[in-house]
């Protein structure tokens, strides 16, 4: 059974403003982790919270970041989507992170 997403924020229609191939490789990445699979080219990055997972995508037009957290039985949490435009993540793109992966946490506490 698939796992629902969540979007947080701004993120999908930061996702639906990738180019076409873009969009088409983010949205076969997330099927694949939908059902429980790792996708194509990805990295573990727990300095911006436990089990946050950037999704890395080239396109024609350059690189693209789909960041989510997937520990949860219930749903995956897509936190961002961006464009990767130098090669350190930019501040606001990981204070965006950051703060909704801490929204997250707040609300699956306060649901138990």
């Amino acid at each position: 059974m698939a796992k629902e997403i969540d979007w947080r924020g701004s993120s999908l229609n930061d996702l639906i403003k990738f180019p076409e191939d873009a969009q088409i490789s983010a949205g076969k990445e997330l099927r694949k982790i939908q059902y429980g699979h790792d996708a194509s080219d990805f990295k573990l990055i727990n300095d911006w919270g436990m089990g946050v997972i950037e999704i890395r995508i080239d396109a024609q037009a350059g690189t693209f970041r789909v960041v989510y957290v997937a520990k949860f039985e219930d749903k995956i949490y897509v936190l961002h989507s961006f464009q990767k435009k130098s090669q350190q993540t930019s501040k606001k793109d990981v204070k965006t992170i950051t703060t909704r992966y801490s929204e997250v946490l707040n609300e699956r506490r306060t649901k138990k």
